[in-house]
């Protein structure tokens, strides 16, 4: 199954404005990790990006996951792209 990295932005104060949606958008992520779908997915140290690997069919279903993620939705996430990854190692 292909996989595929994503890479995007956070909103500024990301920290603050997440809290509302913060559990939702975790609850989600541990769904699609159980599913094998989501590998990883996290912010960098200074929290101005998020970085994540997915396993799906197809990037479509990526960027559907990503769009329906609370974090997209409050725009705490503003901008994101998607590639397809050829995992080397």
């Amino acid at each position: 199954m292909p996989k595929y990295i994503i890479w995007g932005s956070y909103c500024d104060n990301a920290l603050e404005k997440r809290t509302p949606y913060r559990q939702a958008h975790l609850d989600g992520l541990a769904k699609q990790q159980e599913r094998g779908i989501l590998i990883t997915l996290g912010p960098t140290k200074d929290n101005t990006k998020v970085f994540g690997i997915y396993q799906a069919e197809a990037e479509d279903h990526v960027r559907q996951l990503i769009e329906s993620d609370p974090y997209w939705q409050n725009v705490i996430w503003t901008e994101y792209e998607v590639k397809e990854w050829i995992q080397a190692f």
